[in-house]
């Protein structure tokens, strides 16, 4: 391992949450273990204390806070609030950068499992996409005051043929010049005078053909993808809070409600990866620190009770209600096979021949 390969890197989390207080903890914990120096979070019109939180921790030195409470332009919540943070001074600092979720989890498969040995795996990178593996409800009714990455191991198998959003990445790109605004899943405004130069891998190690360059958010399905590193996708957690979920509303389609049609396309549960808990040596201890603060302990329990309050206040409303019944109604989603997503993806052509 080469001296300049271990040299010290800024790598930079950006993050928008609301009403996520109870699992902000373990979140930034994980991911300091996992090598990500520096933490931008924007936090939106929360009520469930997250922002006072956000001022402890950065009290604390562990992130830097910004509020985005709004108004939002026509993007959405996310979008404005990335356009904020595009003109931070840590983004300009940052020799690598990744857009994340509060349900998204980074998970190295090689060397130590951190970022530096990912950027040692592809040196030549400018960005390396991270495919969602899909963690699912596996049952799991009740909200409990507990780590996600030990709750929920039921996942997708690790190749899915549909739907086309287990394939969905998130974007670890370094902060050259080559892509000057940071976007949702993949980072924007390139340089085109830059662009023949870029190199995109998948987490596989892969070389990426250049249409990723400009505006791939998938990776191809039916192949794995997660050799060398995935995203844990935790998008639906137990029943109680993905009814929170709903409440919260969409931080980029702001004006969709949550339905089943998100939970059958995310609640696969045939396989068990626990390849994330290789961190829990080092996260561990981490989050501890994190609750032994007499004020974000405090702060962490108010965020836990305001979620089973507001679950209850939740039951007495439809949609909510009706929304919940359906969920414990449901089975698991059931992947389907090579010849079925042929075709639905028929149908799908047909479909566009006849609008066209």
């Amino acid at each position: 391992m080469s001296t300049v390969a271990r040299q010290p890197k800024r790598i930079l989390a950006v993050l928008t949450v609301r009403n996520e207080g109870a699992f902000l903890l373990e979140w930034l914990a994980h991911h300091r273990a996992v090598g990500f120096t520096d933490f931008l979070v924007l936090s939106n019109d929360c009520q469930d204390g997250t922002d006072a939180m956000l001022d402890r921790l950065e009290q604390l030195g562990w992130l830097t806070h910004l509020r985005n409470d709004g108004p939002y332009d026509e993007g959405g919540i996310q979008f404005t609030g990335l356009k904020r943070a595009d003109k931070h001074k840590l983004v300009r600092k940052a020799d690598w950068i990744m857009a994340l979720d509060i349900d998204e989890f980074v998970n190295i498969h090689v060397g130590d499992n951190t970022l530096l040995a990912l950027l040692e795996a592809l040196p030549e990178a400018t960005a390396i996409t991270l495919t969602w593996r899909l963690f699912g409800n596996a049952g799991t009714v009740r909200y409990r005051d507990e780590p996600v990455t030990g709750a929920f191991t039921r996942c997708a198998p690790a190749v899915m043929y549909w739907p086309w959003r287990a394939s969905m990445f998130k974007t670890l790109y370094r902060n050259d010049g080559t892509y000057r605004k940071l976007g949702v899943h993949r980072p924007r405004n390139p340089d085109k005078a830059k662009l023949d130069g870029a190199r995109w891998y998948d987490g596989e190690g892969r070389a990426l053909e250049d249409q990723f360059k400009v505006t791939r958010i998938f990776n191809s399905y039916g192949r794995p993808n997660y050799g060398l590193a995935q995203l844990n996708h935790y998008a639906l957690g137990s029943m109680e809070s993905f009814v929170l979920k709903a409440d919260r509303g969409r931080a980029v389609h702001g004006n969709h409600m949550l339905d089943m049609d998100y939970w059958v396309e995310r609640n696969f549960n045939t396989d068990t990866d626990t390849s994330i808990h290789r961190m829990d040596p080092r996260s561990t201890p981490l989050r501890d620190e994190l609750h032994a603060d007499a004020e974000l302990g405090r702060l962490h329990q108010e965020a836990v009770t305001w979620r089973r309050a507001r679950f209850l206040e939740l039951m007495e409303q439809e949609p909510y209600r009706a929304l919940f019944a359906r969920l414990l109604m449901t089975p698991p989603s059931r992947p389907i096979s090579r010849n079925s997503a042929r075709t639905l993806l028929g149908f799908a052509n047909l479909g566009r021949m006849k609008e066209n």
